[in-house]
């Protein structure tokens, strides 16, 4: 495998909104971090007490330069973690436990702030992926509704507590770079048939999509909030919808191929889907569509250059990121691992994922699954 010359960084959001919920406050976790650096220092701190002034000595705008290498987010070491997302600076982490957590047997959400080294427990109970917004400022994830089995939305900002959502079991959210704008997919009654929803945290929202099935529709906003990416397996197609002119491109994968979606980019020009066992980065502008033979794509970075996959087959890393531009790959993870959308930072810097292998970093001995992240420069 090719090696490839070093970069740089920046990134994206997602989550939003509609009639009430709860409000709960944000505990501080600040259990201590294991990093294996491999170039220059990591000098994010752990170690702060809940109500620490986190701005005294490394703090949001100190500058802070974290080192390459691998990181160890999940730093405790009581269970087991997952299902990890990170903004596109590369600065916070959105993860799950993957125990059950009181009261409703979901999982907790924790966001990691890389630069304080706080971990915050937020209110949030989930049974999937939590999305990050682009700012760090506020996560979204499904839970089940008070005294029922059905799913419903929870938006939370770390400002502003809990924010008001309302939908029919609905799910996999994504979130604008402000957290203006949330997506999820939803069951629309009657008939229980699969919806895209995209709520306006400023009033409103529009169905995107109705299917006569309930399979997922996965998603994806850009990250102002004006191009969706979604897909429709009653069609086999992958989607894209333009909120500026309120229309729906053909499907991005052509007449002749079925597909399923991996992710829009960030800036919204790439859309990256899965057909057979390659993978195809569509390219809006052009119409035209990069095939990446024989892998699975799993993320593509906010500026739509980096590509996050899997190999197909057996044997060699399990995780690789690959310039699109240039060809080149670099390998992620050789141990077995695992890894979400949004978990690539701005120019293919960082890349977050979950692993239950014991010798990515020093110290790692639960023998459960934990979040890493690794930098590239």
């Amino acid at each position: 495998m090719k090696s490839k010359p070093i970069r740089s960084t920046s990134r994206r959001a997602k989550v939003v909104l509609s009639t009430a919920l709860v409000v709960c406050a944000v505990a501080t976790v600040t259990p201590t971090a294991a990093t294996a650096v491999t170039a220059g220092p990591t000098t994010a701190r752990d170690g702060l007490s809940a109500g620490a002034d986190a701005g005294a000595g490394v703090g949001a705008d100190a500058g802070v330069d974290l080192g390459a290498g691998v990181e160890r987010i999940s730093v405790a070491t009581d269970e087991g973690y997952g299902a990890a997302s990170i903004t596109p600076d590369g600065r916070s982490v959105v993860f799950t436990s993957l125990k059950n957590g009181p009261p409703q047997g979901g999982n907790e959400v924790y966001v990691r702030d890389r630069r304080t080294g706080l971990t915050r427990t937020v209110p949030l109970i989930e049974s999937w992926t939590p999305a990050i917004s682009g700012d760090g400022r506020q996560v979204a994830a499904t839970a089940p509704a008070q005294g029922m089995t059905a799913q419903r939305m929870q938006q939370h900002s770390l400002d502003l507590g809990t924010l008001p959502v309302s939908c029919h079991r609905c799910n996999e959210p994504s979130l604008s770079s402000d957290g203006r704008y949330l997506a999820y997919g939803g069951l629309a009654q009657p008939g229980q048939r699969r919806q895209v929803v995209v709520a306006d945290r400023e009033g409103g929202s529009v169905s995107v999509s109705l299917a006569n099935n309930s399979a997922p529709a996965r998603p994806s906003l850009s990250g102002d909030g004006r191009y969706l990416a979604y897909q429709n397996l009653e069609k086999a197609d992958v989607y894209l919808w333009d909120r500026t002119t309120g229309t729906t491109s053909a499907p991005v994968d052509g007449p002749s191929r079925s597909a399923s979606l991996v992710q829009l980019s960030d800036d919204g020009r790439k859309v990256v889907y899965l057909s057979g066992s390659d993978t195809y980065v569509h390219d809006v502008g052009s119409g035209t569509a990069q095939l990446v033979p024989n892998v699975t794509g799993v993320a593509i970075d906010p500026t739509g250059r980096y590509l996050l996959y899997t190999p197909n087959g057996t044997g060699g890393p399990s995780l690789v990121l690959r310039d699109l531009r240039t060809g080149t790959d670099e390998t992620v993870s050789d141990q077995p691992a695992t890894a979400e959308t949004d978990s690539v930072s701005t120019d293919g810097r960082d890349v977050v994922f979950q692993s239950a292998a014991d010798g990515i970093v020093p110290g790692d001995t639960n023998g459960t699954s934990d979040v890493f992240v690794r930098r590239f420069f």
